[in-house]
């Protein structure tokens, strides 16, 4: 049976490894230090509202056998629109995921750094992160090798070594049973914590896995048939990621301290409490993190390109490999040299606030369609549950922005 489960598996942990990045390690460690429990009904909420939509990608990928991309390109006929959304998508895919590489690769350099300590050189006027070029040529041997069976196993091992050492890290700090499962089916809202709620729900459901996920499932499926597997796929994939971030909330909650701003910092913070093996555990669920966001990051902005642009979504083909290249590049540049990407980071905020309800949108239009998908389109209950996201996706659009504008 678990041989016949790991034959099966799909590009749902490579979901799973993009949407556990640092930002989202970052994120719960704050949730769960502010606020302790009462936080984890949202990461509930972020995981139901992950799998409605990626199990449309998944099924809009083995039906039409085209990338989201692709569909987009083809489907929008009138050029000023179709002309606007390409930009748009190209914009906030290409730019956001190069601004957001180099927080993978440092989320990836932190968890390395709290084992090893500081390892750094100076090459004329700029100091160079040892740990970011070694994490940068991890990522670029994997993508290089251009072999989807390969790129699969590798992230499904990262992420189920990220899935222990988190799982250990929430265990060591003997969380109270009766208020992780209070903290997860009683929702609690005020003015304090609607930021924190926005960032969990922002962090999880992440537009360039829609992408990512309908363009990597044509290469495991392309039968009517292997709906089922891809279906079990991205369900199994998707609770294993949110039970991931579940596990770090409850790490953090044990920290009874406001002076916690990131992962690397609870990794510290656990270590009098609960010993080395804690700080260890959580700096080895960090590394992974990382390193699989700094994969499949620049991996899905080739996907996106290539699908916009009407290129081959070849992973050997000499374009494709220059866009993640370039994309890497930028992460292992930035996170090296310390570069803070203020700007760059407001732009991708903004274009991600207004790209989820566009891509949602669009989502469920050609879910709809009879001559894309036939009878496989969207049930009445599937279009109820993906317009009750699209209007929460509306609503994370505005008050991120608000945010980044300091309106809010």
């Amino acid at each position: 049976m678990i041989k016949k489960w790991f034959k099966n598996i799909g590009p749902g942990p490579l979901v799973a490894a993009a949407f556990i990045g640092p930002g989202t390690v970052t994120v719960c460690t704050l949730a769960g230090v502010n606020f302790g429990y009462t936080l984890l009904w949202a990461m509930l909420l972020s995981v139901i509202a992950t799998i409605v939509l990626q199990e449309m990608a998944a099924r809009l990928g083995i039906i039409s056998q085209k990338g989201l991309s692709e569909v987009i390109r083809t489907e929008l006929k009138h050029p000023l629109i179709r002309g606007l959304a390409i930009a748009l998508i190209l914009s906030a895919i290409v730019i956001g995921n190069a601004a957001y590489e180099a927080g993978n690769i440092s989320g990836s350099v932190l968890g390395l750094e709290t084992i090893f300590g500081d390892h750094s050189f100076n090459l004329g006027i700029l100091k160079l992160n040892v740990f970011s070029l070694f994490v940068g040529l991890i990522a670029f041997v994997i993508l290089y090798i251009g072999n989807y069976k390969t790129l699969e196993r590798i992230l499904v091992a990262l992420v189920v070594l990220m899935s222990l050492a988190f799982l250990a890290t929430a265990i060591l700090t003997r969380p109270s049973l009766k208020e992780v499962f209070k903290g997860m089916f009683l929702p609690k809202f005020s003015n304090d914590n609607i930021l924190t709620i926005i960032a969990l729900v922002g962090t999880t459901v992440v537009p360039y896995n829609l992408f990512l996920h309908a363009a990597l499932v044509k290469e495991k499926w392309n039968s009517v048939s292997d709906l089922k597997y891809a279906r079990k796929d991205t369900i199994i994939a998707i609770v294993l990621g949110g039970l991931v971030s579940m596990c770090i909330i409850i790490s953090a909650a044990a920290i009874k301290a406001h002076e916690v701003n990131n992962a690397a910092d609870l990794a510290k913070g656990l270590e009098p409490l609960f010993g080395n093996f804690s700080a260890n555990f959580l700096s080895v669920g960090l590394f992974a993190a990382g390193i699989t966001s700094a994969i499949t990051a620049p991996l899905a902005a080739a996907y996106v390109v290539s699908g916009c642009l009407g290129w081959k979504s070849n992973m050997r083909s000499r374009r494709f490999r220059w866009v993640w290249i370039i994309i890497l590049g930028l992460g292992v540049f930035f996170s090296s040299v310390g570069f803070k990407s203020i700007k760059i980071i407001k732009f991708a905020q903004v274009a991600n606030g207004l790209l989820l309800p566009i891509i949602a949108g669009f989502l469920l239009w050609v879910m709809n369609k009879m001559s894309i998908l036939n009878k496989h389109r969207n049930t009445l209950l599937q279009n109820v549950f993906g317009f009750i996201i699209l209007a929460i996706a509306v609503f994370l659009g505005i008050k991120s922005i608000l945010k980044v504008f300091n309106i809010l």
